[in-house]
């Protein structure tokens, strides 16, 4: 007893001052954090979601789930193989076409109806603040910001790690036009050094036409923020974005609820529903959908496609890395929803719903 207390002592001013550095990011203030204070969804000090959700499910102990994440039996949890990968080329795409390239886990890019959109780009080789830590799978790192043309709108779903990578955006700091993000996030970047004028931070079911033809709006989901030791200071967010041809439902991560339905019942049909499936956990159930759980979303949302993402790239829980898109290929047949499985890097064509593509995943070690 008396040695663990010694060490706590010891540790907790070392990650105090490790916590200083410039790639946490900053808390709200100011003008910034008066707008927070006005938010319906700002309730006690923190972002609060629309129904109760617990870290944890009832049944689940903070001490027994950090047991089962470090001693627990992990079976295939990483791929031994390198994953495959297609290279395309973002730099010379045409005008016209309407495109989307999954760089693995929740990164990807878009160009539609003209505008080049990148969302949650984490291009550095982890997904922690410790760069040995969650690393990449091999064969996942295959783009850099080099690799990326000028980006029209910079999309941030939340402040996670895994989804806001402080090497990547200060990298593509001077190819950015405009940053999408939720209230407090936008803190962030202009710690980083982004023009405030470009940040465009937004409460749920706001909206802003960003451009003619193309108008954004935040919406609900349910999850939590935070890069140190306070949480839910800035608000994770799904987006709708609609241009003069597509809708498209932008999810970050999130546990199921009756949102997807609401979103579904106010928006209509949907051309396309990016939903995070992957790194999920019983324990984490109001945080994190399980795959069954992702197809019941996209009907709720009306959607005509579902690309699933948030996983084949970093292990951030113990199921077997390739069990999330085993599983929803399985759940997804007779959905009525066309299911896109793209391999990293491979350009899918967002005009073409006759695309078929590949379960790369199998025979992958």
């Amino acid at each position: 007893m008396m040695i663990s207390f010694l060490l706590i002592l010891i540790l907790f001013p070392v990650i105090i001052i490790y916590m200083q550095q410039t790639k946490f990011g900053r808390l709200p203030k100011s003008e910034r954090l008066e707008r927070i204070l006005k938010s319906t969804h700002y309730k006690n000090g923190s972002f609060q979601n629309l129904h109760n959700t617990p870290v944890f499910a009832e049944d689940a102990h903070f001490f027994s789930v950090l047991y089962e994440s470090i001693f627990a039996k992990k079976i295939r949890r990483s791929p031994i193989d390198k994953i495959p990968s297609i290279k395309t080329d973002l730099l010379h795409l045409q005008p016209n076409e309407d495109v989307l390239v999954w760089f693995g886990h929740s990164s990807y890019f878009l160009q539609i109806d003209g505008k080049k959109i990148l969302v949650d780009p984490v291009f550095s080789n982890a997904a922690s603040p410790l760069s040995f830590t969650v690393n990449a799978y091999k064969g996942t790192n295959i783009y850099t910001v080099d690799d990326m043309p000028e980006i029209d709108y910079l999309f941030i779903s939340h402040d996670h790690w895994d989804h806001l990578d402080y090497e990547t955006v200060i990298k593509l700091k001077s190819k950015v036009k405009k940053v999408i993000c939720g209230l407090g996030t936008g803190e962030h970047f202009e710690y980083w050094g982004y023009d405030p004028k470009i940040i465009i931070e937004g409460d749920w079911n706001e909206s802003v036409m960003i451009d003619p033809g193309f108008e954004i709006y935040w919406a609900p989901a349910r999850h939590f923020s935070g890069r140190g030791f306070k949480r839910n200071q800035s608000l994770w967010s799904a987006f709708v974005f609609i241009s003069p041809n597509s809708k498209i439902y932008i999810g970050g991560d999130g546990g199921y609820d009756t949102h997807f339905a609401e979103i579904g019942k106010k928006f209509g049909v949907f051309d396309l529903a990016i939903l995070e499936n992957g790194q999920y956990n019983l324990n984490w159930k109001y945080i994190h959908m399980q795959p069954e759980q992702v197809i019941q979303a996209a009907k709720d949302l009306n959607a005509k496609r579902l690309f699933p993402v948030h996983s084949s790239k970093f292990s951030l829980a113990n199921h077997p890395w390739d069990e999330p898109l085993k599983r929803i290929s399985e759940c997804s047949k007779n959905s009525g929803i066309s299911l896109m499985t793209p391999i990293i890097g491979e350009k899918v064509n967002l005009k073409d719903s006759t695309q078929q593509f590949t379960q790369w995943w199998l025979g992958v070690k």
